[in-house]
């Protein structure tokens, strides 16, 4: 086992603990300090971000060192394309799944029971945005790049670099 770790693996290491620590944190700050309540698509993307976190932190204690890594950015990766999917949903690509939207009430189906089984917090519908790109948008955004910059960090890993 080696004494001590290439820089690449340990920026790949913080970068992979930083990244969904800061997304769950600002997720967690946005409904609790502003008020934004989680739809279930928005808890979807929350789950692999928490698992990522878990991976990140027992790469710093156990080894090898680079899979846990690996697997952490696998989640943050899992939930970016979760909220591409959710962006598409909010932004009416594609119909998102009936368990978190809400269609037109069918011909002859009974109001009450449609109230009743709607859900509280609508996944398509945009609750805020910043530029146009919606909170599960700007998730896919950052993390994407974040796994793809954790996963370049891991390729290029005890590989000479050109200094030129």
């Amino acid at each position: 086992m080696p004494a001590s770790l290439s820089p690449d693996l340990r920026a790949a290491r913080w970068l992979a603990l930083a990244l969904p620590a800061a997304l769950l944190g600002g997720a967690y700050l946005s409904q609790y300090g502003f008020g934004l309540a989680p739809c279930e698509m928005c808890w979807w993307q929350r789950y692999p971000h928490m698992a990522a976190i878990v991976f990140a932190l027992l790469a710093f204690r156990a080894r090898p060192v680079a899979p846990l890594v690996g697997a952490a950015a696998l989640g943050i990766l899992g939930s970016g394309l979760i909220g591409a999917f959710h962006a598409g949903v909010e932004y009416g690509w594609w119909e998102g799944l009936t368990a978190c939207t809400a269609g037109p009430l069918a011909a002859g189906g009974d109001p009450l029971e449609a109230i009743m089984q709607a859900p509280v917090i609508r996944c398509d519908t945009i609750p805020w945005s910043l530029f146009g790109i919606s909170l599960a948008g700007w998730n896919f955004l950052i993390s994407t790049t974040g796994a793809l910059a954790v996963f370049g960090l891991l390729a290029r890993d005890g590989k000479p670099q050109d200094p030129a």
